[in-house]
């Protein structure tokens, strides 16, 4: 099997199809500028006939005993398993991470699967208490129906995993719309593991296509219950307000702008190698990366000369080769832009402490100091490999400059007392911090996501089943009601 060539495709009611489009989004390595492949949009036509696809079904499969449907996501995980090589190649090509990057992405993928397994069978109804004499109530959970998921770029197979996996599960079906950067591994792929683990055609889709094509018809169509979206903020607000229009509830896992924190007793070496991979990894293109590492006056020298010899020391190159630490960003609107808002920040007085240089989507690392308190850099979300350091003075104001953005995704702070690190970690308004740890983390059982801006709800564990399904009240008078008329 070609991956490229044999899953660029729509998959739709249990079809591999042709979009009805009228233009191609192109699938495109980002290292090399090589084609991959060429996808026809999919149309409102093709949106409707998945959704519509994906509701028959769904009523079938919510009807199916959940150790059948356990037993399908058991032969998906051992499929994944033995593509995985092929997997991790193409994801190295269609996305441009490393070969470290790709294979912690399935290995993280595949503990997910393996957590779904359990939600197969987990939900529970209950009896409850009423005051009325003789009645009893049953509060039985139950799949939603159709779940959306619309998926980003830069974890694509984990991020659409994440969500397609439980949602079959616990007895929903899916309609998968990849982001166009990411159309096979955030989409084909996934499907054809179903399709080849026996999952029953229609309940899983997989739309390649673009609101210039579509409009919002994935979110309006009457058919879908919940959205599930991850990407930027900007998006996500327009994705939460049409679907609250339509009265469909949404999980909405959106920007960050995360703070690794170093405080005065922390062990700099260790702190160093966290603050590297949290602000580099996969080129600085996850949400939780560490846009900010705010360090103690106390520190900082040691500090930043240590991070900056690391940050010097990374190569920039082919994500295929071994020692490569940085591949090249998705596009060339995004190594632009982000060679832009250096050069931009650098303008208006910010440090280049390590300056790199940008070969067409190869992006080196850049390390800017001596920013002004009051620049928006410090607010928003970089999406590239730009460190920003920012000395503070005692834990007060760490705490005030770790909150000083729009966005509350993660964070980590480093200390040698772990509860001093808790009691710091309390005081940050975000979704998820660590102690003692990189920025970056997804655990199936640990619940996921951001305050703020970063997002609504929760994903993984008992958040997943929480998503996914709603609740039903069945009350039933064993005796009779005494009514006053």
């Amino acid at each position: 099997m070609s991956i490229f060539s044999d899953l660029a495709h729509q998959y739709i009611d249990g079809e591999w199809l042709a979009g009805n489009g009228s233009w191609d989004i192109i699938d495109v390595n980002p290292y090399n500028g090589e084609k991959l492949a060429a996808i026809t949009v999919a149309t409102v036509e093709q949106v409707d006939q998945a959704y519509r696809g994906a509701e028959r079904a769904q009523r079938e499969w919510a009807a199916t005993s959940p150790y059948v449907r356990r037993a399908v996501l058991e032969r998906a995980l051992r499929i994944t398993e033995e593509r995985e090589k092929e997997i991790v190649e193409a994801m190295i090509d269609e996305l441009g991470g490393t070969r470290p990057k790709a294979e912690y992405e399935v290995h993280l993928a595949m503990e997910f699967i393996r957590e779904s397994l359990q939600l197969a069978v987990r939900p529970e109804g209950r009896i409850l208490p009423s005051p009325v004499e003789g009645k009893e109530n049953r509060v039985q959970r139950l799949p939603v129906g159709v779940v959306t998921v619309i998926s980003p770029f830069n974890f694509p197979f984990l991020v659409t995993l994440k969500s397609v996996a439980p949602a079959l599960a616990l007895g929903n079906a899916v309609v998968v719309k990849p982001n166009q950067n990411a159309p096979v591994v955030g989409g084909g792929v996934i499907a054809k593991i179903f399709e080849d683990a026996g999952l029953p055609a229609g309940l899983l889709n997989v739309l390649v296509t673009d609101i210039a094509e579509i409009g919002d018809a994935l979110l309006t169509h009457p058919v879908p219950k919940v959205i599930s979206f991850a990407g930027s903020d900007r998006v996500g607000r327009h994705v939460g307000a049409v679907a609250a229009r339509h009265f469909k509830r949404t999980v909405l896992e959106l920007s960050g702008n995360s703070a690794l924190v170093v405080l005065d007793d922390a062990d700099l070496d260790y702190a160093v190698d966290a603050a590297v991979f949290s602000r580099f990894v996969y080129q600085g293109q996850v949400c939780m990366a560490a846009n900010r590492i705010l360090v103690d006056a106390s520190v900082a020298e040691e500090f930043t000369e240590k991070f900056t010899a690391r940050v010097r020391s990374l190569k920039t190159g082919d994500p295929h080769e071994a020692d490569t630490h940085i591949g090249p960003l998705i596009n060339s609107f995004q190594a632009d832009a982000l060679t832009a808002l250096v050069d931009q920040a650098v303008e208006s007085g910010a440090q280049a402490l390590v300056r790199g240089s940008t070969r067409g989507n190869l992006v080196e690392p850049t390390v800017l100091a001596g920013i002004p308190e009051d620049s928006p850099l410090l607010g928003q979300e970089i999406f590239g490999p730009v460190a920003l350091l920012v000395v503070f003075d005692g834990e007060d104001e760490a705490v005030r400059l770790a909150n000083a953005t729009p966005y509350g995704l993660s964070g980590a702070v480093h200390t040698r007392d772990v509860e001093r690190g808790v009691r710091f970690a309390q005081r940050i308004e975000t979704g998820m911090i660590h102690v003692n740890d990189s920025t970056i983390g997804d655990e199936p059982l640990a619940a996921f996501g951001g305050e703020k801006a970063s997002g609504l709800g929760r994903l993984n564990g008992e958040a997943t089943v929480e998503a996914f399904t709603t609740q039903k009240w069945i009350s039933v008078q064993h005796g009779r009601t005494a009514f006053p008329f």
